[in-house]
């Protein structure tokens, strides 16, 4: 009695396994394979803004969400010392202007009216003196002497034309570098209020009034408003298969069992050597309709997609090439395109073919 229960318990071990042991036939379907990749939501063009100097915040004109023009101010630094030095400069530009050395020109300038003056006059008598001579009145000392003064007439008018040229050229000379100095004075006034270097929405300010702020540390983020890209990171192994215009299905973590859509526009030559990975970027084709900048998200980019294959669940292929049928043969197939669940078959089975999932 107590063999034939162990028999009775045994075959019911067995038809319970035999009922469980799953089974199943190719099916005529599109099959596409896809790379992973990893990745975040970022808006167009996002960066971050960094001050040109160092300084102490003095007032923030921005906060988080608003939208600003180009060269916005965002922020102001402490800038009594550059409000200073811009002060000293422009009191030196104003000192140096040709306008306010108008005394010393016309001083030069009376003083080369003046020799004018003189060395007409010493030509006059020198004339003069060079005619009596040819009617043999006077000595030749006295023509002699004419002659030397209007030589040392026309020496000091040219001297003095010289004089006020240079000093022309000099008071030119500093007047402009007065003003360029100025204009530098002012241009590092300016650096103390920092600007946006576009058009776009305010998504963080990282620092506060009062805070210390140097061109070493980031003090804002800013991005498009409405215009939002993925940034994906792709493994070394993979980079080769990535083109621009490939399709990308999405799964973001804020929009649970969804599934969104986007098109590679970019991939960076460049890998990250910490990772090994490459950077590609996509816009969205069918976005949801929220998106916030930095938020995670898995995708498949889709490298080939093959229409009316003949596919089999991924878990009924043995050893990357092998099947198992009904009637526990052993098959060898030729396997093609690969997603995660499913395998095309591309040669070595029919679609008529019943096909049992191995054990685990």
């Amino acid at each position: 009695m107590k063999g034939y229960l162990l028999l009775v318990f045994i075959l019911l071990i067995l038809v319970s396994c035999g009922a469980k042991q799953e089974k199943t036939s190719p099916t005529v379907e599109d099959i596409s394979e896809s790379v992973y990749a990893s990745g975040v939501v970022k808006s167009k063009n996002q960066h971050l803004v960094y001050p040109k100097v160092s300084g102490i915040i003095q007032e923030l004109y921005v906060t988080e969400g608003d939208v600003v023009a180009e060269g916005a101010p965002l922020m102001k630094l402490d800038n009594e010392a550059a409000r200073l030095s811009t002060e000293n400069a422009r009191i030196a530009a104003e000192y140096a202007r040709v306008s306010a050395n108008a005394e010393k020109l016309k001083e030069l300038q009376a003083s080369i009216d003046l020799a004018r003056s003189k060395k007409q006059n010493d030509s006059l008598l020198l004339v003069r003196q060079r005619n009596l001579w040819a009617k043999q009145i006077g000595t030749k000392v006295e023509l002699e002497q004419r002659e030397l003064n209007y030589k040392n007439s026309v020496t000091a008018y040219k001297s003095a034309l010289l004089r006020y040229n240079d000093l022309k050229k000099q008071l030119d000379l500093a007047a402009k570098q007065s003003q360029k100095n100025l204009q530098i004075s002012q241009t590092m006034t300016d650096d103390y209020t920092v600007k946006s270097e576009t058009k776009g929405k305010i998504y963080s300010v990282l620092k506060e009034e009062g805070e210390m702020v140097s061109p070493q540390v980031p003090v804002a983020i800013i991005g498009d408003a409405d215009d939002f890209i993925v940034e994906l990171q792709v493994d070394e192994f993979d980079i080769a298969s990535i083109k621009p215009g490939q399709k990308v299905l999405l799964n973001l973590d804020s929009y649970k069992g969804q599934v969104f859509e986007a098109k590679v526009y970019k991939v960076n030559p460049a890998m990250n050597e910490r990772t090994r990975s490459f950077t590609v970027e996509a816009s969205f084709t069918k976005a949801p309709p929220a998106l916030f900048p930095n938020l995670t998200t898995e995708a498949n980019i889709v490298i080939k997609v093959k229409k009316d294959a003949l596919t089999i669940p991924r878990e009924y292929l043995q050893d990357g090439s092998y099947v198992t049928t009904e009637d526990k043969e052993k098959v060898k197939v030729k396997t093609g395109l690969k997603d995660y669940q499913k395998v095309e078959i591309v040669d070595g089975l029919s679609k008529d073919a019943i096909l049992v999932k191995p054990a685990k």
